[in-house]
C-alpha cells in the first residue's frame, strides 16, 4: 500500500503547530486579531472560489506536463493516474521537509508500481520536470525584476537583495543539477556516497552490493532516458508549454485572492512575491511547507511593496489556505483512495 510506511504525525504535527504559533504571534503584534478577522470577513466568495478552481487547473496542467515527459520514454499510463500521483507528490512535498525530493520520490515509486517501468526512466521524467520548473521560476523572477527596472519602479533594498540572493542561489543549484546529469561518473560518486551513508546508519553492510547493483541499473536507465529527451527536442515542446501555463495559473491563484478582497495590485509584484516565496519554501529547514516562515515572509513582502499590513496578512492567510492546507487535504484523500482501491483488489484476489 501507499501508506504502508506511513507519515509520522509525531514528527509532522509539532512542527506545523510551531509554525502556526510563530505566525500567530507575528500577526498579534503586527496587525491585531480583531482587525484581521474584520478584513477576512469581507472576502468575496465568488472570486475566492475562482482561486480554488485555478488551483485545480494548476495541478491538472502540471500533470499534463509530466504526462508528456513520460510519453517519449514509452511510459504509458492514463492521465488520471498521473493527475492522482501529482496530488500525492504535492502532499508529500508539503509534509516532509525535503521539498521536491520527497515528492518526486513518491511519484517515481507510484508510477513505477503502476507502469512496471524502471525507476531510472521515471526519475529522468521527474528530474526533467523539476529542472524545467526551476528554470521557469528563475526566468519569471528575472523577467519581473527587469520589467520593474524598465518602468523605473524601485524595489525596496531589502526586497531587491533577497531577489538577487535567490537568483544566485537558484543558478548555482541548477548548475549543480545539470552537471550531475551530464557527468555520469559524478552522479555515480554521489550515489555511492549516499549508499555508504545509508549502510552506515542502518548497519546493513551485507546489502551494500545489492544496493549498488540496483543503483547502477537505475543510473544507466536514467542517463539513457535523459539522452533520449535531449536528442529529440520536439518532444519537449508540450511539456514546456504546459509547465509555463501551470506556472501562470499558480500566480493567478494569488491574483484572485487579491480580487476577492477588492484589492488592486500590479501582477508583476504578485509574481515577485510568489517566486520568492516558492523558492524559500523549497529550502528544507525542517518545518513542513515552511509554515510560519513563508507566511511571515509573504506578509512582509506585500507590506514592503505597498499593501496595508492587515490586508497583506489576510491575503497571505487566504493564499496559504489554498496552496498548503487545501492541497494537503486533497493529497491525503488521494492517498486514501489509492489504499482503498488496493485493499479492494487484494480482497478480490483472496476471496475469488
Amino acid at each position: 500500500m501507499v501508506t504502508e510506511k506511513g507519515f509520522s504525525s509525531k514528527r509532522t504535527v509539532p512542527f506545523l503547530l510551531l509554525g502556526i504559533l510563530i505566525f500567530g504571534v507575528y500577526l498579534y503584534f503586527l496587525v491585531g486579531i480583531n482587525e484581521l478577522f474584520a478584513i477576512l470577513g469581507r472576502v468575496d466568495l465568488f472570486y475566492y472560489a475562482m482561486a480554488v478552481a485555478v488551483l485545480f487547473l494548476t495541478i491538472f496542467v502540471n500533470s499534463l506536463s509530466w504526462q508528456y515527459f513520460l510519453r517519449p520514454l514509452s511510459v504509458k499510463v492514463p492521465l488520471r493516474k498521473t493527475f492522482l500521483f501529482t496530488w500525492i507528490g504535492t502532499f508529500v512535498d508539503l509534509l516532509i521537509p525535503s521539498e521536491s525530493i520527497s515528492g518526486d520520490a513518491s511519484k517515481v515509486y507510484l508510477m513505477s508500481k503502476e507502469s512496471g517501468e524502471s525507476a531510472g526512466k521515471l526519475v529522468a521524467s521527474v528530474v526533467s520536470q523539476r529542472i524545467l520548473a526551476i528554470m521557469i521560476s528563475l526566468s519569471s523572477l528575472i523577467f519581473s525584476s527587469a520589467v520593474l527596472y524598465t518602468i523605473n519602479y524601485e524595489l525596496p533594498a531589502s526586497v531587491l537583495n533577497l531577489v538577487l540572493l535567490i537568483i544566485v542561489g537558484t543558478v548555482v543549484t541548477l548548475f549543480f543539477i545539470i552537471i550531475c546529469i551530464l557527468k555520469e561518473t559524478l552522479t555515480q560518486k554521489v550515489i555511492d556516497t549516499v549508499i555508504r551513508f545509508l549502510v552506515f546508519i542502518t548497519r546493513g553492510r551485507g546489502k551494500s552490493d545489492s544496493l549498488r547493483t540496483k543503483a547502477a541499473k537505475a543510473l544507466t536507465a536514467f542517463h539513457c532516458s535523459i539522452q533520449l529527451l535531449v536528442k529529440n527536442p520536439k518532444h519537449l515542446i508540450l511539456p514546456v508549454v504546459f509547465a509555463i501555463i501551470s506556472w501562470i495559473f499558480s500566480i493567478f491563484i494569488s491574483y484572485f485572492v487579491f480580487v476577492s478582497l477588492g484589492q488592486e495590485v500590479d501582477f508583476i509584484l504578485i509574481t515577485i512575491v510568489y517566486s520568492v516565496s516558492v523558492n524559500v519554501e523549497s529550502i528544507p529547514l525542517g518545518i513542513p511547507a515552511e509554515v510560519g516562515l513563508v507566511e511571515i515572509l509573504m506578509t512582509s513582502l506585500y507590506g514592503l511593496l505597498g499593501v496595508e499590513a492587515g490586508v497583506a496578512a489576510a491575503i497571505t492567510i487566504l493564499i496559504r489556505l489554498l496552496t498548503v492546507w487545501l492541497r494537503i487535504i486533497i493529497g491525503f484523500v488521494a492517498i486514501q483512495w489509492i489504499d482503498l482501491r488496493e485493499l479492494a483488489k487484494n480482497l478480490r484476489e483472496n476471496l475469488f
